[in-house]
């Protein structure tokens, strides 16, 4: 096969640096454009130096939901660093992870006020085997693959995101503490809550557009990669389920605050009654059908690796509309498809810039991928035939 051209917007990984990271003591690897194999057994490392490129493009880890486990024992803190290449230009970022304190971001050296202000500028789309969790997992999954391409496509949204976290936080509490509070007090309950009700749609509505919006750039995309993976006769839908009615609200920030400030206030003795939140984006869904049926459920588990390689193909798509082409992660994937999904795989790597592959197994790995090969053992990181 021959290797994808990086074209002037394309971005690339050329070095990796970690310092106590996972079961990273200390270790600096270069790389090129092109398909990068990391070889190793399982707890050598391969999947923690991808994991460290995927931190630095979502401010998260796809394996772990805190930062805590991605510090090496014993260390205080862990380092990553990455220099990413645009248009001929060097953009070197830098994250210190710290547990139970702010962590530390830089760019070229320079302190950025918000960790989040290194966002956008490394893209990653990563497929590995906790996709499954897409279809078979919470709605939480769902809302999550949504509001990484989100953030990723257009950073400001993680402020969006924080703002709306925060609010509900502070509304769950002012609503659990509801029971505590003298009826002649809930005058005071009421005005308050209607301060947070605000914010919420606010907050809310401009995610919810946003997350409308993705899923509309993600539907067509999504459904040809399914297609082409299991069948042209078989439809893959996804749809956005909120949990309040909008079928009747145009999908702008604007009306959909005003229809969200009416369900919260419809809701309201029920939310009292509950101490708890029930209306907004935390509570909306990801449907996802295959030929009308939920898949949750109903999917085979062919079926399910295909809904979810679909999806991340789509969300590749989607992050590739302005041109910059985002980092295909695969990450120890290949041992679970079958041969027309392994081959579905090959022929989009073929047009990726950069494409980074691991593998418990060498002989998992497709052959003709061109491909640059590191041999992973115990937190050390050697290429082969260097």
């Amino acid at each position: 096969m021959s290797q994808a051209v990086v074209g002037p917007t394309s971005t690339y990984v050329r070095a990796v640096s970690l310092t106590n990271m996972r079961n990273y003591d200390n270790a600096e690897v270069s790389f090129t454009p092109g398909v990068t194999v990391l070889v190793g057994a399982n707890g050598q490392g391969k999947t923690n130096l991808v994991e460290a490129l995927i931190y630095l493009s979502t401010l998260g880890s796809h394996r772990v939901a805190t930062d805590a486990p991605l510090i090496r024992e014993g260390a205080e803190l862990a380092v990553v660093r990455a220099e990413a290449v645009r248009d001929g230009r060097p953009t070197l970022l830098e994250m210190e992870i710290h547990a139970g304190r702010a962590n530390k971001a830089r760019v070229n050296r320079t302190a950025v006020p918000r960790t989040r202000d290194i966002l956008g500028i490394l893209k990653t789309v990563v497929f590995s085997p906790e996709d499954l969790a897409l279809v078979k997992g919470d709605p939480s999954d769902r809302r999550r693959y949504l509001d990484d391409i989100l953030v990723q496509r257009q950073p400001r949204f993680a402020g969006v995101r924080s703002d709306y976290d925060r609010v509900l936080k502070q509304r769950n509490a002012l609503l659990k503490s509801s029971h505590a509070v003298r009826r002649g007090d809930r005058t005071e309950m009421d005005r308050t809550l209607q301060v947070w009700d605000d914010q919420l749609a606010e907050f809310g509505a401009e995610l919810m557009a946003a997350r409308i919006d993705i899923i509309g750039r993600l539907a067509s995309p999504a459904a040809q990669s399914y297609a082409a993976l299991a069948g042209a006769e078989a439809i893959l839908g996804v749809d956005y389920a909120p949990s309040i009615d909008i079928s009747a609200t145009p999908p702008t920030p604007e009306a959909l605050a005003e229809r969200l400030r009416e369900s919260l206030a419809a809701r309201r003795r029920e939310e009292l009654e509950r101490g708890i939140t029930l209306v907004g984006p935390h509570r909306d869904e990801v449907a996802l059908t295959l030929l009308g049926r939920p898949l949750r459920g109903y999917a085979s588990q062919g079926e399910s690796w295909s809904a979810a390689l679909a999806l991340r193909l789509a969300s590749y798509d989607v992050l590739a509309e302005h041109g910059d082409e985002p980092i295909l992660i695969l990450d120890d994937v290949f041992a679970e498809l079958d041969s027309v999904r392994r081959g579905h795989l090959v022929q989009r790597i073929s047009v990726t810039p950069q494409t980074f592959i691991t593998a418990a197994v060498e002989d998992d790995v497709p052959t003709g991928l061109g491909a640059h090969w590191f041999d992973v053992r115990q937190g050390a990181v050697s290429a082969r035939g260097g």
